[in-house]
């Protein structure tokens, strides 16, 4: 297929997300774009991968330079998975450098990668460090080990909290925590010693999401064949108001539905600027774009997007240009997530009446003209957004 058809640069801030599809082994919960390396045999290796990833950047830069408006800094990137780092410092310090080859970097940029907290050591983070990594996002789910098996994550319990210690040793100052919340057998106490974990840590941000159980997973068939119970709504929105709760009390202060930070330096500035609708490259095996209102997506697959970009051009399997009415809706359900809430002036007539609705059955306020959730409406967005989209 032909690639997208850019027109030029949106005006907001340009991240660049790299997706790294390696993992060890495979999590019961997780529908992302990952492959074991039985999974891919012979057909891909991070060293193919990496050589396409280089050849992408390449051309992506390429075909931005000629676009109207020049090229912006790169004002964040986000190197997720997959499990970066199973790259090793030096692996991941090669993707930076195969950024900043084709790209320039703002002078304050957000670098972060994922990690997975068995895949590090203090040499690890000090590599990154010095490569120009600013950000650590460790995957930590939880502190309970039986909670953790249901998961089907291999880390020990303790070992996500030592290896965010050894973040902060080695020199970063933003280290981020990863909670999922609702696993079926997880108890009150072990999210409150997964909280104790996360808050004795020392991190400045942390992400909590209920559990969601993905169609085609192990979990999903787990879940259909009776074995293990799905998550119940009303226990997972007492676990978000108990975790909410505990980290607020300790200077943790919510900016995004799922996402607490320890003052506004320490929030996810990639993450923003997706929710903000900026532009991004989506790099690698799957990856999303968003450039000017024309969103693609790459080939799943490390071999075949390796093929694809040895043959020119991006390695997209699809793309559309978004209408006005779809960048509407994306526009309303991203920004109602935030602390910052949604311009009332940005409501069409239909929202306009809901956000009065919303406002009268307390599950949002009208703060400085925006429309932002209350405690409760957090509880309900998707369904704050329902009411907002349709009449």
């Amino acid at each position: 297929m032909s690639g997208p058809e850019l027109s030029d640069f949106g005006g907001g801030p340009f991240g660049i997300y790299v997706h790294v599809p390696f993992c060890a082994t495979r999590c019961g919960y997780c529908d992302f774009n990952t492959y074991t390396a039985g999974e891919l045999g012979t057909s891909a290796s991070p060293q193919s991968w990496l050589a396409a990833l280089r050849g992408e950047l390449a051309t992506a830069a390429e075909q931005f330079a000629a676009l109207p408006t020049a090229t912006p800094e790169v004002s964040t990137i986000f190197v997720g998975g997959g499990t970066p780092s199973l790259l090793g410092g030096a692996g991941l310090a090669e993707v930076l450098d195969a950024v900043r080859a084709n790209f320039m970097l703002a002078p304050d940029a957000e670098v972060t990668t994922e990690s997975n907290p068995e895949s590090t050591s203090p040499e690890f983070f000090e590599r990154l460090l010095a490569a120009g990594f600013t950000r650590i996002s460790l995957g930590m789910q939880s502190a309970a080990a039986h909670v953790l098996k249901v998961l089907d994550r291999t880390h020990t319990p303790g070992r996500a909290v030592a290896a965010a210690r050894e973040a902060r040793a080695a020199g970063f100052e933003h280290v981020n925590l990863d909670l999922i919340y609702g696993t079926p057998g997880e108890r009150d106490s072990d999210l409150d010693a997964s909280l104790d974990a996360v808050l004795s840590a020392g991190v400045d941000h942390v992400s909590a999401y209920s559990l969601i159980v993905e169609d085609g997973t192990a979990l999903a068939r787990r879940v259909r064949r009776g074995e293990l119970p799905a998550p119940d709504d009303d226990v997972l929105a007492a676990r978000y108001e108990r975790i909410d709760a505990r980290l607020s009390a300790a200077g943790l202060t919510w900016y995004e539905v799922s996402n607490w930070a320890a003052g506004e330096s320490a929030a996810c500035r990639h993450n923003l600027g997706y929710w903000d609708g900026g532009d991004w490259l989506g790099a690698g095996p799957g990856a999303h774009s968003h450039v000017g209102g024309v969103r693609w997506w790459n080939v799943k697959h490390p071999a075949r997007y390796a093929d694809r970009v040895a043959a020119g051009g991006l390695p997209a399997a699809g793309w559309e240009q978004l209408t006005a009415d779809e960048r509407y809706t994306e526009r309303l359900m991203l920004a109602v997530r935030l602390r910052t809430g949604l311009p009332l002036a940005d409501l069409d007539a239909v929202g306009t009446a809901a956000a009065a609705r919303v406002i009268a059955d307390g599950l949002a306020t009208s703060s400085a003209d925006r429309l932002v959730l209350t405690d409760r409406g957090r509880l309900l967005a998707d369904g704050v957004v329902r009411q907002l989209l349709v009449p």
